[in-house]
């Protein structure tokens, strides 16, 4: 093929899995601590098949996620590192594990969706967040994934969010605490409770634990459409309304601005479409909403309306150096 652009969306389906493979065997701890290597070293230090490794890293450097010299040694582009190392705090592989062992499976149902539309498609299904929580396997799976997709962009989303004058704030469907742990830690004043789903309390406990949070941190167990939202001096939704409709963006925003304190305010934070519908990764994770949810990506617009329709007003824009940003509206 002759397009750069066209061959990345055939073959994508291909470097993915690649992508995965290598970081669940351990290919690119490897080359980060052990430095260039070749194929055949890899496959002997790791135990795993030598010609299919080969394949594997050859697909890697055609897509530039590893570089090959010419002696057919690979090595991981110093840019990309922090990104493949387990140990790094912007460790993308949990997420990509969540992408190739979850997501994938569910794209096959677009080709229905094309033909009958979503509700008629999807009626009879399980509510988006019963499959994701069927089990505790499952609910840490996709809690590991959350986390690795927010918590080193919440160290920068809670200075932009400027919360000196917070006290208290809770953080609705804030899973095991990423963005909770960054406030935290920024701000010493500040005591958060993450309100979720009774799945989500020992994951919760354990991110308690393991930051020495104490009372500071606390969780609520509750269903944030059936149950009140409690009140808060602010209160915040992570890559929370990209799972719904507007109508209940807005019935949710509207419980936030009743739980808000006078002169308080809420936290949106999601990817946002530009107004020539990119960028890529924003485009494709709406239509993984599609399958995974019930919601979609939008544009600071068209957020800054959800809440002006909910009450809030004085509501602002502060975009992050990464792939999600921040919306802020004020109760008057």
């Amino acid at each position: 093929m002759t397009s750069s652009s066209l061959d990345h969306a055939v073959f994508g389906v291909f470097s993915t899995h690649a992508l995965h493979l290598a970081d669940k065997h351990g290919v690119f701890t490897h080359l980060i601590t052990e430095g260039p290597a070749t194929s055949a070293s890899i496959a002997a230090a790791r135990g795993i098949d030598e010609e299919t490794l080969e394949r594997l890293l050859l697909v890697l450097a055609a897509v530039s996620v590893v570089e090959r010299a010419p002696g057919g040694t690979y090595r991981v582009p110093d840019g990309h590192a922090a990104l493949l190392d387990p140990r790094s705090p912007r460790y993308l592989g949990d997420f990509v594990r969540h992408l190739v062992t979850n997501t994938t499976g569910q794209l096959t149902r677009l080709d229905d969706y094309l033909a009958r539309g979503k509700a008629v498609a999807d009626a009879g299904r399980p509510a988006p967040f019963d499959s994701i929580y069927r089990d505790e396997a499952a609910t840490g799976e996709f809690l590991e994934a959350m986390w690795n997709l927010s918590f080193e962009v919440s160290k920068e989303l809670v200075r932009l969010a400027g919360l000196e004058d917070v006290r208290t704030l809770v953080d609705v469907g804030g899973a095991s605490g990423a963005f909770a742990v960054a406030a935290l830690r920024h701000y010493p004043q500040l005591a958060v409770s993450v309100l979720d789903l009774p799945e989500v309390g020992p994951f919760l406990d354990r991110t308690r634990q393991a930051e020495g949070l104490g009372e500071r941190l606390s969780f609520v167990a509750g269903d944030f459409f059936r149950d009140p939202l409690p009140a808060a001096d602010c209160l915040s939704f992570g890559y929370i309304l990209s799972d719904w409709e507007d109508k209940t963006c807005v019935e949710l925003l509207r419980k936030a601005y009743d739980a808000c304190s006078p002169g308080g305010r809420v936290l949106l934070m999601e990817r946002l479409f530009d107004d020539d519908g990119g960028p890529m990764a924003t485009a494709v994770m709406n239509l993984s909403m599609h399958v995974e949810t019930q919601g979609r990506h939008r544009t600071a617009a068209e957020y800054t309306a959800l809440l002006q329709e909910a009450g809030f007003g004085d509501c602002s824009v502060h975009r992050s150096s990464w792939d999600k940003h921040l919306v802020v509206g004020r109760k008057a």
